[in-house]
């Protein structure tokens, strides 16, 4: 399993200061959608220069002109990038279609989707290399927490690997690694922290 650090609300100083404290219990570095908005593509060039180790992800949540974005994210430096499974299949298609190209990874983030099966069927028919289970911010503030779709992805995925997120911590950390997924993302649990590297370890260690 990989440990995903997304870097969501953070300006670009304090996010590479926080990525030196957990440098060695992450596996990928996300460049969050908020930052991706807040400082564009030159945030993946960055992290890439500064962590030339690590796998990074950006997290685009492209939901049109798949390729276009896809490409571009990657030639910044990014190993992964995500589309929305809402977004038009041709999206994907395209989105899946520049990550080949470049031999880089696309994972699709299945935030609000309702039937996952379905969805996850037509996606492994694509090809796509990751599916992310996503219980986004707004739905966390009102006690959703991604652990059943992950339940229902595990248990319908063939394929593809799994990522998942949304609110994971420390003291949730096992009811998930449980069911094995292949990146689980964290965000705010390690960056909020009074002690991030502590954090980031008892996350990583439970992991293993």
């Amino acid at each position: 399993m990989k440990l995903q650090l997304a870097l969501d609300e953070m300006k670009m100083d304090a996010a590479l200061e926080m990525m030196e404290k957990v440098k060695d219990y992450v596996d990928i570095i996300e460049i969050g959608t908020p930052f991706c908005l807040d400082a564009g593509n030159n945030a993946v060039e960055t992290f890439k220069k500064a962590y030339p180790d690590k796998e990074i992800l950006a997290d685009c949540k492209i939901m049109d002109g798949g390729y276009l974005e896809a490409e571009n994210a990657i030639k910044a430096g990014a190993d992964y990038v995500t589309v929305c499974a809402a977004a038009d299949v041709l999206t994907v298609k395209g989105a899946f279609r520049a990550t080949q190209d470049y031999g880089k990874k696309l994972v699709v983030d299945m935030i609000t989707i309702e039937d996952i099966p379905g969805k996850v069927a037509e996606l492994e028919e694509i090809g796509v290399d990751v599916l992310a289970v996503h219980t986004g911010a707004d739905a966390q503030a009102v006690g959703r927490e991604p652990i059943q779709d992950l339940k229902v992805m595990t248990g319908s995925a063939k394929k593809a690997k799994i990522a998942v997120a949304g609110g994971i911590s420390s003291k949730t950390i096992d009811k998930y690694a449980a069911l094995k997924p292949e990146i689980i993302i964290v965000g705010s649990a390690i960056g909020n922290a009074e002690d991030p590297a502590a954090e980031a370890k008892a996350i990583k260690e439970a992991m293993m």
